[in-house]
Formats: structure tokens, sequence, C-alpha cells
């Protein structure tokens, strides 16, 4: 407890942590069981009836989802920070995932159209949420136990992607001994994912504080237009930011790795390594627990072992990943390469996050969280899309769609060694003009 108190900011209290971190459990189930194991294969096999151009069409649209965070991820950042709104966004982008990914369970057999409109809401909305959570981290952490406040969210939002998808798998056995399909049992598990969505984030909104006071603007200017002053005034200052404009160009590369993986991972297992859909849950439920202690145990570590280094030790953990996933011919190798992604997946996305943290200036922290969001959205949408075009120009080699992905964990790890913690931290700490 006194190590837990030591790591918390003065006027933070451990509940509060704890209400924090309910949001990383809350709305990882949506990303399990819509992004990487359920809905993804549903949507290629079913909806789009494995067509040649079904693994693009799911990309293409994760990409729109994502297209449409970059258009407004910085300006709603400056927003909230204007108007101490981060609280308040982050309801309104919760019913709204709630919603539409409810609206989930309406998608049947050749509703691709319907499968893409929602999917793509469904996505911007947990989008959006993601990127506000993420801002309340250095109001709640010291400067020196980011790494860690930050695994404890990520190691237990893996716990809430194994309960929702625990649920899903326990409803599908039961449906698939009763003789249903796809068809009828998948719409289910949207339903269920929504459910616990909205049940697990009540503490969020029942415990987390908005510490935020409303910033002056000028006299005349609407919120709108103040956001994006406030967004072009960054920008005009960012060669203060140097080191978090290099890491954020790291961002999208090692970020676009990880989401082709993560955005593929069911897709992967069923049409290249001949999964059925149960042995495909059962595998994305193992990872979730590595990613859980990945999370957790290099978040424990990261502060002293050093953001950078961690990163960059991940980063070594996905091209050994790769190699392995691409070289497994049957279920045991790629058992191991799908382990190491979690291992690797927890930790490196506590990293980055905790790390931009520490470039952020205080009065500027939604707004920059929001750059983050925007880097990693970008990431989101080349990463699959690089993915989905070669397995489409391939005729479906999906072995060689993995293998090109890698070569973004390269670029990451080239670009990442020019990052220097300390001048960034002391950069974010100087008063912006």
């Amino acid at each position: 407890m006194a190590k837990t108190r030591t790591a918390l900011a003065d006027t933070v209290r451990a509940r509060e942590v704890w209400g924090w971190a309910m949001y990383d459990f809350a709305n990882s189930g949506y990303t399990t069981v819509v992004i990487t194991a359920i809905f993804n294969a549903y949507f290629v096999a079913a909806v789009a009836g494995n067509a040649e151009w079904a693994t693009f069409a799911w990309t293409a649209s994760l990409s729109g989802s994502y297209a449409l965070i970059l258009l407004t991820a910085p300006a709603l950042g400056a927003y909230a920070d204007v108007h101490a709104a981060k609280k308040r966004l982050l309801l309104l982008s919760t019913v709204g995932c709630v919603v539409f990914t409810a609206g989930l369970a309406l998608v049947g057999p050749g509703d691709v159209a319907l499968g893409v409109a929602l999917v793509v809401l469904s996505n911007f909305f947990y989008s959006t949420g993601e990127n506000l959570i993420a801002a309340f981290l250095p109001e709640l952490a010291r400067g020196k136990a980011l790494g860690k406040v930050s695994g404890w969210g990520w190691s237990l939002g893996y716990l809430g992607g194994l309960l929702s998808l625990g649920l899903c798998l326990a409803y599908v056995t039961s449906a698939q001994k009763a003789g249903q399909g796809a068809a009828q049992f998948v719409p289910v598990t949207m339903l269920i994912t929504a459910g616990l969505f909205a049940l697990a984030s009540i503490p969020t909104f029942a415990y987390l504080r908005e510490r935020a006071l409303p910033q002056p603007r000028p006299a005349g200017r609407g919120a709108l237009r103040e956001a994006f002053a406030r967004l072009r005034q960054t920008l005009a200052h960012a060669r203060r930011y140097g080191d978090l404009r290099r890491f954020l160009a790291c961002t999208v590369f090692y970020q676009a790795g990880i989401q082709a993986v993560v955005t593929l991972a069911g897709i992967y297992a069923q049409q290249a390594m001949g999964f059925t859909t149960q042995e495909t849950i059962m595998l994305i439920l193992v990872v979730n627990i590595t990613a859980a202690v990945g999370a957790f145990l290099l978040g424990q570590v990261q502060d002293t072992l050093g953001h950078v280094q961690t990163i960059a030790l991940t980063l070594v953990g996905w091209l050994v990943m790769i190699l392995l996933a691409w070289m497994a011919k049957g279920p045991g190798l790629f058992w191991v390469a799908a382990n190491i992604a979690g291992l690797c997946l927890g930790a490196s996305q506590s990293a980055g996050r905790a790390l931009v943290g520490l470039f952020s200036p205080p009065a500027r922290r939604a707004e920059f969280f929001g750059l983050w969001g925007w880097a990693v959205k970008f990431s989101n949408i080349i990463g699959p899309l690089t993915y989905g075009s070669v397995n489409w120009l391939s005729h479906g080699d999906h072995r060689l769609a993995m293998l090109i992905t890698g070569s973004y964990f390269l670029v990451g790890l080239a670009i990442l060694a020019g990052v220097d913690v300390k001048r960034g931290r002391r950069a974010a700490l100087r008063r912006m003009d």
C-alpha cells in the first residue's frame, strides 16, 4: 500500500486510480471481441462471404474510422483542455461505442454496408474514449511513476478483454452444441460485449475526478475556433518538442505493425492456420493473459529500466514474433508467436502512453494526448491497410502480408534511437509563450 501511495499524485486516492484503470478493463472487450477475435473473422467469412476483397474491406472500414480520428482528435483534446471537459466527452464517447457495438448484432450475411457503417462508428467512439482516458494519467501519477500506473491500467485492461472473451466463448460453445451457426451466435456476442463495456465503466464515472479547470479564452471566440487556435499554437511551437515529434513518428511506424497484428489476428488464425472459431477465441484468451502479465511486470520496472529501452526491447520481441508466425506451419509454433505478441503488446502500449505523459506540458495534456492519438490512429490506417492490400494483391497470401508488416517495427526501432527522455521532459516543463 505504501508503494502504491508513493506512485500517486498528492490529492489522488487509490480508489480513483482503480476507477481510471477500470476504463481500460471496460473498453478492452471491444478490441478483443470486435477487432481481434470474433467479429473481424465473421465479417470476412460470413458477412462478405470470403470474397477476395473481404480482408481489404475489413481493414478499409477500420481505416475510415481512424481517418475520422485524425480529423477530430487534436481539436477534441484542445477543446477538453480549454473547457475542462475530458470526463464529459469521455461519457459521450462511451455511450456512442456501447450503442453502435450493440448495433453490430443486426449485421448478418451479406450486410456489408451496414457492417462497415457500424464498425466505423463504434471504432470512432472507442478510439476517442481511448485518447481521453489516457489524458487523465499525468494527473493521477507522479512523474517517476507514470510507467507503473500506466501498466496497472493496461494489465487490468487485458483482464477485461479476457472476461469479455471468456463470456463469449461460453456462449459460443453452448450455441454450437445447440446446432447454431455463426450468423446466430456472433450477434449475441456483440450484445455481451456492449453490455459489459457499459457495466464495467461505471466505476470510472463514479470515482474519476476532472481536476482541470476551464481556461480563459478571448472574448467572442467560439469553443471550436479556440480549440483550433490552441492546436495551431502547439504546432507552431513544435520546435520545442523535438523528442515528442520524434517519438510520435516512431509511434506511427511501430504501432502500424502492432495494429496490423491485432486487427488481423483472428483472420490470420482462421485463414492461414485453419483455426476454428472456438480455437481462435481460446488463442486470444491465452494471449490476453500474457498481455496482462507483460503490461504489469514491465510496468513495474520501466520507470527504472527506461521507457525508451522498454519500448526497444518490445520491438525486438515483435520482430521475433513476426518471423515465427511467418514460419509456422502448424499450431504449435503459432501459439508461441502469439504469446510473444501478447507479452510485447501490453508492455509496448503501456510504455508508449507513459512516455507521452512525460513529454506533455501540464496545461495541454488532453491536447498532446490527442496528438498521440492522431499518431496511433494514423498507424491504424497504414498498418492494417498495408496487410489488407498485400493480401488482396497476392490473392490471399496471409503469410506474405504478415512478413511485410514486420518492416514497420524495424523503422520504428531506427527512429526510437534518437529520442532523449530527459530533454523531452525539460521541454514539456518550460512555459509556453
